[in-house]
């Protein structure tokens, strides 16, 4: 769950504290209704040790829709905007589960949701670093899975994402290549279980 938490990963906030992030935010989600990139994600454990690094693509269509595909382990990870479709290729085994259940306070709430973040999060604006504008939001839902995340930010959209979760380890990513707005086929976001997987769930 711990990668669906992650792919259910991209995302989202804002703030009165702040008008220029709030504007600049809403506005990204306004003018942004897909995109596709790559991305690199590292997990740190509590001290600080590097102890999983992976990298892959994505793609993501809003409201709901999203593609997350790592390279190494090979794992995909599908919402179709009903239902959210994990598949570990090399357990050759599927979890589905309904989209209303596993998007909520999630990251993927934030940037493959809808525009309206605020009721999901509590947000705050933590200043400029390594020439990024970062924001915290934390959960308002206490079952969400994660204690909090940082999202990084330029001109351009979305840069790096911090996502700390209640065990004391921190997930970073960091994304490259992101084109805005293309043109998306449809099929890119429907998951059909290859013969012969296990399929658990919904």
């Amino acid at each position: 769950m711990k990668r669906l938490l992650l792919a259910l990963i991209f995302l989202s906030f804002v703030q009165d504290s702040d008008a220029a992030s709030l504007e600049r935010f809403q506005s990204y989600l306004r003018t942004t209704q897909s995109a596709r990139g790559d991305f690199e994600q590292k997990v740190y454990d509590k001290d600080g040790k590097l102890v999983q690094s992976s990298r892959g693509s994505f793609a993501l269509l809003r409201p709901n829709r999203f593609r997350w595909t790592y390279v190494k382990p090979q794992q995909t990870i599908v919402g179709d905007g009903e239902k959210v479709w994990i598949y570990d290729e090399d357990l050759k085994q599927v979890t589905v589960r309904r989209i209303a259940r596993v998007l909520g306070s999630t990251p993927a709430a934030l940037l493959a949701g809808s525009s309206d973040v605020q009721e999901g999060f509590e947000l705050k604006e933590l200043g400029e670093k390594d020439g990024l504008e970062w924001l915290e939001a934390k959960p308002r839902d206490k079952d969400a899975g994660f204690e909090r995340m940082r999202l990084g930010m330029s001109t351009g959209g979305v840069e790096a994402m911090e996502l700390m979760d209640h065990f004391g380890q921190t997930t970073v990513l960091r994304f490259s290549n992101v084109v805005r707005n293309p043109q998306i086929e449809p099929g890119t976001f429907r998951f059909s279980p290859p013969k012969g997987a296990d399929v658990l769930g919904d």
